[in-house]
């Protein structure tokens, strides 16, 4: 169930959400309401537990994202990309990208907390 409530939001949230929305055929509405959802589902890496910073350490993409990410990209390379393939693109680069951070904020708290020797240089 949702709700609708009206806010108030700097230029600068709006810039950015419009500029996701166009990219992404979406609404700003429907941008914000995603990213406000993101927040809360989502505890910081700092908030989660040994077992879980220790999870994401190892974070990678499945075995079918990982082939539909290759075979988005090759038909992005050939320019055989339609807008349904560039939406799902960008909705799984965002989610490899997504990954990445959240997997590197997982190290450095293992490193901090010792779960985990620091990665040499």
């Amino acid at each position: 169930m949702s709700q609708q409530i009206t806010i108030e939001v700097s230029e600068q949230v709006v810039r950015q959400a419009a500029q996701v929305a166009a990219q992404t055929k979406r609404s700003v509405e429907e941008v914000l309401a995603f990213w406000l959802e993101s927040l809360i589902t989502e505890l910081p890496v700092e908030e989660l537990s040994d077992d879980e910073v220790l999870a994401l350490t190892e974070l990678h993409f499945t075995d079918e994202q990982q082939a539909a990410l290759s075979n988005l990209l090759a038909q992005n390379r050939e320019g055989a990309l339609d807008a349904e393939g560039q939406r799902r693109l960008d909705d799984l680069m965002r989610l490899y990208e997504h990954g990445l951070l959240r997997k590197s904020q997982a190290m450095r708290i293992a490193v901090q907390r010792g779960l985990i020797a620091p990665l040499q240089a």
